[in-house]
């Protein structure tokens, strides 16, 4: 499984074409030639870039919910809308659609931040205000998700 390590800041230009910074390129070479599936998050106003390996394994979990419930029907439709199938071209860009650019709220400036096996893009004010959010009690929050409850890490 690959993992991702950084976050960068990068432009958009009016087509909503990204470059790829040489650092992140270079963490994604082995995705290269499979491309990239990008979506919409699920808990925040940004995108989210999987490599199509890590989609194919995400989506086996998601195949297996049963589609006779309502709710896993709902789930699926609303996790999978506005996906889609991506290429970072020969120069090192991205184009993210239109529909996804306007959803994430994307201008000029632009995060890519990694999130373990995927990328987050996010418009550079809306990532520093989830950011500042996040921080406020960041320290309840890492205690809260990654400490033992018997005392041991």
């Amino acid at each position: 499984m690959q993992h991702f390590i950084g976050t960068y800041e990068c432009k958009a230009d009016a087509k909503g074409r990204i470059m790829i910074p040489i650092a992140l390129k270079k963490q994604m070479s082995s995705s290269l030639i499979d491309g990239f599936v990008i979506k919409r998050a699920v808990f925040n106003a940004c995108l989210e870039l999987y490599p199509l390996k890590q989609w194919e394994a995400l989506m086996e979990k998601v195949n297996q919910l049963n589609r006779f419930n309502k709710k896993n029907n709902d789930f699926i439709r609303r996790f999978t809308a506005g996906v889609r199938i991506v290429d970072i071209d020969a120069a090192g860009r991205l184009l993210i659609p239109k529909d996804l650019v306007q959803h994430a709220s994307i201008q000029k400036e632009v995060v890519v931040s990694s999130a373990v096996n995927i990328l987050e893009i996010w418009d550079k004010s809306l990532y520093e205000e989830a950011i500042d959010e996040a921080t406020t009690d960041f320290g309840a929050l890492a205690e809260d998700v990654m400490g033992d409850k018997d005392g041991q890490d």
